[in-house]
């Protein structure tokens, strides 16, 4: 992800926050035709490198190896798709293949390689790739191809300079955008620090929503069984 250092703030965090869209009949096959083309893409790296293990030749797993790949099958192969989303897709394959590797290499012998076919894969665009105004929100498509603008159902909790990336992907039956943003950690001046006495770790979950733990052994443990 490119990175946007805030000169202010030596350390950031990346948040991400996932907003629906509002979408006509048209957007909305065109958004699934994408995430389709993405599918597409991801089939064609297994399908290569299946050829490849045929032949005993040793597998394209690096991103750069797979986007000179990519380079060569040349524009109009992946429907409206452009080049970044579909490079973000290669991104997702090498870092997977590496990823099995290092667990395989440390001794997990269950780690897997990325072998399975998928019929939608979320894309990824970077700053600078989309336009992001308000709610409006145009995806990049490839070159030739109409405009595509839709619309965020909520407002974003992050600035629009902020924003560093957008993926669209397909989540329980709706399509999604999740828009992550580069947020500034808090900085205070000398002698105004919080107090490490009285500093507490909260952890968000899902069957348990809060669990709190601060000094000396005291912790809190919010059930949600109990509020069900």
């Amino acid at each position: 992800m490119p990175r946007h250092m805030d000169r202010r703030s030596p350390t950031v965090l990346h948040r991400t926050a996932r907003a629906g869209l509002r979408l006509t009949r048209g957007q909305r096959r065109r958004l699934v035709g994408l995430l389709v083309s993405a599918g597409d893409v991801w089939a064609c790296v297994l399908e290569l490198n299946a050829w490849r293990r045929a032949r005993q030749d040793s597998p394209l797993v690096s991103y750069q190896a797979l986007c000179r790949e990519l380079a060569t099958s040349g524009p109009g192969c992946f429907g409206e798709l452009d080049s970044t989303g579909a490079r973000s897709v290669l991104r997702r394959y090498s870092d997977a293949g590496f990823a099995a590797a290092a667990r395989r290499k440390n001794g997990d012998v269950s780690a897997r390689f990325p072998r399975r076919r998928r019929k939608m894969m979320p894309v990824r665009w970077y700053h600078g790739t989309f336009t992001l105004e308000g709610r409006r929100l145009r995806i990049p498509v490839a070159r030739g191809c109409p405009p595509l603008p839709v619309r965020l159902d909520r407002d974003l909790p992050y600035p629009a300079e902020s924003v560093r990336s957008v993926t669209l992907l397909y989540d329980a039956g709706r399509l999604w955008a999740d828009v992550t943003a580069e947020v500034p950690v808090a900085a205070y001046p000398p002698g105004a620090e919080p107090d490490p006495e009285r500093v507490a770790g909260v952890d968000l979950g899902i069957i348990h929503p809060y669990a709190v733990a601060g000094p000396g052994g005291q912790a809190l443990l919010v059930s949600g069984r109990a509020t069900a």
